[in-house]
């Protein structure tokens, strides 16, 4: 008398359970990207941008009292590269290379004047304005045309960057940018133009309302 035996099914080793999820991902992948481009199915697999920011505080309020006579326009590229003492560059070091632009204003602050700074005679027809010299304003940096031409980082900081998030990854160029532009600023005749461009406004101003000489100069 025999005995039939039932062989219990075998089953699927771990490897092949990952290969097979890893195939079928992919399919779900290729066969989305190929629905995304037929009409009427592109927004099953599209992405969305939701703005979840928070409303904006007013954290103060400032009276200004310059006048904003002069803006320059300003472009810096700028090669920074940070290495370690003792490992090749291969290993541990960056390199980037970045275009910054922005813009300085100069402005002759008109808050500084008192009576003794203004001078007119009897009959109004002439006047005499000192002001204060014109100064350079804070370096802004323009996001729009500034960007990160190459970047170069050794194996440890790869590494380093898939297992940590850093934001401010272009803070440093960005400083560096802002510095170099501050610079460029003090170096041009974007001062003597505010100057030029405050007399000229004070005198069209005191003209029109009767003033036949008007003299503006510029003191400490």
């Amino acid at each position: 008398m025999t005995t039939s035996v039932k062989r219990l099914p075998r089953r699927m080793p771990g490897w092949a359970k990952a290969l097979t999820a890893v195939v079928l991902v992919l399919v779900v992948l290729f066969a989305g990207i190929r629905w995304s481009l037929l009409p009427g199915l592109r927004d099953v697999f599209g992405t969305e941008t939701h703005d979840r920011s928070g409303p904006a505080l007013l954290k103060s309020i400032q009276d200004m009292s310059r006048y904003d006579a002069a803006s320059g326009n300003f472009q810096v590229v700028v090669d920074l590269e940070k290495d370690a003492k003792y490992l090749p560059d291969a290993l541990r070091g960056t390199r980037t290379l970045y275009v910054g632009a922005g813009t300085v204003d100069a402005y002759v602050d008109l808050g500084q004047i008192d009576e003794k700074d203004v001078t007119v005679n009897d009959d109004r027809t002439s006047a005499t304005l000192r002001l204060p010299h014109a100064r350079l304003g804070t370096p802004a940096l323009d996001p729009e045309r500034s960007y990160a031409v190459s970047k170069q980082r050794g194996l440890l900081d790869r590494l380093g960057d898939l297992f940590s998030d850093n934001p401010n990854g272009e803070q440093a160029v960005q400083k560096l940018a802002v510095r170099h532009i501050g610079d460029a600023a003090k170096d041009s005749e974007l001062t003597a133009r505010a100057e030029s461009n405050t007399t000229d406004m004070l005198q069209g101003l005191l003209r029109s309302l009767g003033f036949e000489e008007v003299r503006v100069t510029y003191g400490a």
